[in-house]
């Protein structure tokens, strides 16, 4: 079994990917996911990169971890829900997540590949703040 070990920078670069998804997550912390923000949305990260032992990777796998999995996941408003890629300005879509993109696309939910803040401002701006629940299932 092969290990691909990845050095994670001690500071973010300017224009690492680390750094443009951290920039995303305050922005839309800050206006759309505060107490008293109505509705309340929500902005995750998906814990796909970083360094794992082959024990960690297996359980991760195990347990739902997908190669090529959007870095956040954003649900904004009521029943919009948004996959969103963070690349550099010269990154590129490894052969993975391409194919996450398809899949997405093709259930017929939104990704979006933000290369800068304001890439991803641009985008979220143009959306509807949905207020009214659509359904909801379980309770």
């Amino acid at each position: 079994m092969h290990l691909i070990y990845y050095k994670k920078p001690t500071t973010m670069q300017a224009n690492s990917e680390d750094r443009i998804q951290a920039e995303m997550v305050r922005w839309y912390t800050n206006t759309y996911c505060l107490v008293h923000h109505e509705p309340r949305c929500l902005i995750m990260s998906v814990p796909n990169g970083g360094t794992r032992d082959g024990r960690e990777a297996m359980t991760m796998k195990s347990t739902g971890l997908l190669a090529g999995a959007s870095d956040l996941i954003v649900i904004h408003g009521y029943g919009l829900l948004i996959w969103v890629e963070t690349k550099t300005s010269t990154g590129r879509q490894s052969p993975a997540q391409k194919d996450f993109k398809a899949r997405i696309k093709a259930l017929g939910y939104t990704y979006v590949l933000a290369r800068s803040l304001t890439d991803f401002q641009s985008y979220i701006l143009t959306l509807p703040l949905n207020k009214q629940p659509r359904h909801i299932i379980g309770v």
